[in-house]
């Protein structure tokens, strides 16, 4: 192939939770595209990260960890949603951690077609101090199927990710980029503002509230670098709302404050945003909502 083919096309991060699908896309793109925490499912929504070089543009799509821990309809769809991204990309990434395989790592790699192009990336390598403990783990991954590549990395640091790129690339289509050079994204300023606030809950509140959570946007007013955004925090029931606001509204005032810090960086520019809390009990196993919240 002439090194100078130019190639574009889709990958697929997926895997369970807290494998570093999201800081693996944030560190290839260079930018923070989709959100962070140390909780399960905290991405949602599929979100496209793009990068752009000379002669390859990637088109990076991170999804929600697979897990079973909290069994609602809203769970099931983030679920399907993780199950589907490995089946509508050029290529997929199967995300591990060093020095761990699960067997929910196992159930996710046979969800994913044989016929699928499977790059398996085992991630966290900055975290093994010993690292003879990383050369089992890579023989056990590589016993599991015929992948197109095994490639250990450390999204926290960056390292392997130019080798993970090349892997990539070997990969994709020829063809022109879907996307301008410039583009980051797919997403709109809208969708990461209520991400991020999103973020901050997850961040901020205990192990079991945050999942009762989510962000609507009310309204997202641009006055040339200034942006006026209110939005609503929805939980499912009285006392979680008392929780998320806190005494005084102290928590509350933590969740906005470090969220706007958060867009003004993104954005560039000045945000005044302004939050409220409301109970819409049910909402992660009411269809309806779900769809209104784009979970359908």
């Amino acid at each position: 192939m002439n090194a100078s083919t130019h190639r574009c096309g889709t990958v697929s991060l997926v895997g369970r939770p807290n494998t570093g699908k999201s800081s693996l896309l944030n560190k290839l793109v260079g930018q923070k595209v989709s959100i962070v925490s140390p909780k399960a499912q905290t991405t949602r929504h599929l979100v496209k990260g793009i990068l752009t070089q000379a002669d390859t543009q990637y088109i990076f799509v991170d999804s929600p960890g697979y897990q079973t821990l909290h069994r609602n309809i809203l769970n099931r769809a983030l679920n399907r949603r993780a199950t589907e991204a490995a089946l509508d990309t050029d290529v997929v990434l199967w995300m591990v951690e060093a020095p761990r395989l699960l067997d929910a790592d196992l159930a996710l790699l046979a969800k994913i077609p044989a016929t699928q192009c499977v790059i398996a990336v085992v991630n966290k390598m900055d975290l093994l101090k010993d690292r003879t403990r990383l050369l089992p783990l890579l023989q056990a991954v590589s016993a599991l199927r015929n992948f197109q590549a095994i490639v250990p990395v450390s999204a926290r640091t960056g390292r392997n990710t130019d080798e993970l790129l090349r892997a990539i690339r070997d990969h994709l289509p020829e063809g022109p980029s879907a996307y301008a050079d410039d583009q980051l994204t797919d997403r709109d300023e809208r969708f990461f503002a209520a991400d991020l606030i999103r973020e901050k809950i997850f961040r901020l509140l205990g192990e079991e509230l945050p999942y009762r959570c989510e962000v609507v946007i009310d309204q997202f007013v641009e006055e040339g670098l200034l942006r006026r955004i209110e939005a609503t925090i929805w939980v499912d029931r009285d006392n979680q709302k008392a929780i998320v606001i806190g005494e005084r509204g102290t928590r509350l005032k933590s969740i906005g404050s470090a969220a706007r810090r958060d867009m003004e960086t993104l954005f560039g520019g000045k945000v005044f945003l302004s939050l409220w809390v409301k109970v819409k009990r049910g909402w992660t196993d009411d269809e309806r909502a779900l769809r209104t919240l784009g979970y359908g």
